[in-house]
């Protein structure tokens, strides 16, 4: 049984299903679970010097995203914070580690994702490019390639919780990562060669 730290996430759905495979998994976030499991309600940096053999992290994409390139002038000390948080989350004392963000100045300053993926690849008709900063960890395949894919979670009405529903890892996105990076963690961590 692995240890698995998920950075960031309120919605326990990664958490959950690294449970489900058997694993020992914790989420963190400065907000409460929206589910009952073990979660740390806090700053995620209090935590990662842990026993972890795993780390899924979703930093807050806020003032990295490129869809909010226009205000880029405006945050320029926001964005600074948000890249030196996710330098930490890449260099954490983790053997693997799996950084997700949508397209982002992530790619401008650490390098670029190692893959690319999409909700409709994975069971759910919808668009929302994310990508993945690995270290040594393999991309996702693809587990249900489905049609209808729109745009919904971009065409969601403004209102206090627009950005928590727009932040929910899809739970297709989710069960694959328990399910393909799961049967890894008993393996050396160098087995998978990658830059996060």
């Amino acid at each position: 049984m692995a240890r698995v730290l998920v950075a960031c996430e309120y919605s326990g759905r990664v958490r959950d299903a690294f449970i489900r495979a058997g694993h020992d998994a914790m989420s963190c976030d400065l907000l409460p679970t929206e589910v009952p499991g073990p979660h740390h309600q806090g700053d995620v940096r209090d935590v990662l010097a842990g026993d972890w053999d795993l780390l899924v992290a979703h930093p807050p994409c806020t003032h990295l995203s490129v869809s909010g390139a226009r205000w880029f002038n405006d945050k320029r000390g926001e964005q600074a914070e948000a890249l030196a948080f996710v330098w930490t989350l890449l260099q954490a004392p983790v053997p693997r580690i799996a950084l997700e963000n949508p397209v982002s100045i992530i790619s401008s300053h650490y390098g670029k994702p190692a893959q690319t993926i999409q909700p409709w690849q994975f069971g759910h008709g919808e668009t929302k490019a994310t990508c993945l900063w690995l270290k040594n960890l393999p991309p996702l395949t693809p587990t249900n390639i489905v049609e209808g894919r729109e745009a919904r979670v971009h065409r969601m009405p403004p209102g206090p919780d627009r950005w928590k529903e727009r932040s929910r890892t899809f739970e297709g996105i989710a069960q694959a990562m328990a399910d393909q990076w799961g049967p890894l963690l008993s393996m050396p961590a160098d087995l998978f060669s990658g830059a996060a």
